[in-house]
């Protein structure tokens, strides 16, 4: 517990500045995260982290997450095209290996491409591409955590009816309640605070899609780590695993609020 908290404040100081400086600290800590995740996810799926298949999913992440524009370097690709030649090349492997590579191996590396890069994408634009990025960003933060706490501390408090006990065995429904209040009550208070970028059925919109929206991310890692068999997603952080055990609610809630239009930058 004592490394899981020394561990917690020196990473959640480092990340709170960064996230405060914006701009490239901010930009290359999503690209440094998101290309780790991806390095765990093609570990937990037993994929060889740096054979070419591998590599073509990193070359996604990079493609995805990359501001090339904001540096003054136009690609010049759309989303379509670069998923679209990743998923050509991915498909080629399997071809000219034979089956060695099979389908399901490749598939299994674009989805995680996918799910990582576009994930870190939208925390990037929630953070660089606004002039009030600052706020949205602590604010979708705040709640996220808050329902993590809250739904942690009312569980062990009140909780007695297992949510989804398949996939995870400890979390309950009065947790995930409790998650959602607290949720809630952290985008009241924004409310309060900044009355000019907030209405309330913004406000109610963000705390329940940070909270319901947010479990859910967390109960798909939960999801693919025990067909894959492990408990963690890496040792990037002693007490806490790797970056996508932290960052699994982050990941669906940033492109989330921003594909139903609960944020418009």
């Amino acid at each position: 517990m004592k490394q899981r908290i020394i561990t917690g404040v020196i990473a959640g100081g480092l990340f709170a500045i960064l996230v405060f400086l914006g701009n490239i600290p901010y930009e290359l800590l999503m690209i440094a995260l998101a290309l780790i995740g991806f390095y765990e996810f093609a570990r937990m799926h037993h994929a060889k982290p740096f054979d070419i298949a591998s590599l073509l999913g990193y070359v996604l992440i990079l493609l995805l997450v990359v501001p090339w524009e904001k540096w003054g370097i136009g690609l010049h690709l759309s989303w379509e095209t670069a998923i679209w030649f990743i998923m050509f090349g991915l498909l080629s492997i399997t071809v000219i290996s034979k089956n060695q590579v099979p389908i399901q191996a490749v598939s299994q590396l674009l989805l995680g491409s996918l799910y990582i890069g576009i994930g870190f994408k939208y925390m990037l634009i929630t953070r660089t591409y606004s002039d009030n990025g600052l706020f949205w960003t602590i604010l979708l933060f705040a709640a996220i955590w808050a329902s993590d706490i809250g739904a942690y501390f009312t569980g062990r408090a009140v909780g007695k009816h297992k949510l989804w006990p398949s996939i995870s065995p400890n979390k309950t429904i009065e947790g995930a309640i409790g998650g959602v209040i607290c949720s809630l009550v952290v985008c009241i208070i924004a409310l309060f605070i900044r009355p000019d970028m907030l209405n309330i059925p913004l406000t109610f919109g963000i705390g329940l899609a940070a909270s319901v929206v947010g479990q859910m991310g967390d109960l798909i890692q939960s999801a693919y780590k025990r067909v894959v068999g492990v408990k963690d997603s890496g040792t990037l952080l002693p007490g806490h695993g790797g970056v996508l055990d932290r960052c699994d609610s982050w990941l669906i809630v940033f492109p989330f609020v921003h594909f139903i239009g609960l944020l418009t930058l």
